[in-house]
């Protein structure tokens, strides 16, 4: 018997959710402005990646937020692929990402910024 595989229902998260005003498609904090790849990235970045417990703390979350912003994100979805593809491109296009970029982002104008999409 083979397994079926067609569609899969979607994860329903119980501390994540859209955030409206934003061009950003992946998951927030329920009720706040925190990215949920923002709480991961703090877990696998860097030289000294922080615990579930430190990022908990340091955001004054509880853990279960944490965890579950660490299993969105280790799920792979590909609205956090498509909004980590948006920054750069912005990113590029202001000379951020330029050889001696000295943090100052070059304004686009309305033709260029229509132009990222």
């Amino acid at each position: 018997m083979s397994k079926s595989t067609g569609p899969q229902p979607a994860v329903q998260w119980k501390y994540l959710e859209p955030a409206t005003r934003t061009n950003y498609k992946g998951l927030f904090v329920k009720g706040t402005r925190i990215r949920a790849d923002t709480l991961y990235a703090w877990t696998v970045d860097g030289s000294e990646p922080m615990t579930p417990e430190q990022v908990a703390e340091g955001y004054g979350l509880p853990l279960e937020v944490v965890k579950e912003a660490i299993a969105y994100c280790e799920s792979n979805p590909p609205e956090i692929a498509d909004d980590h593809r948006r920054e750069e491109t912005r990113m590029r296009a202001t000379g951020m990402l330029d050889p001696g970029y000295a943090g100052r982002p070059r304004i686009l104008t309305a033709q260029e910024i229509a132009n990222l999409r």
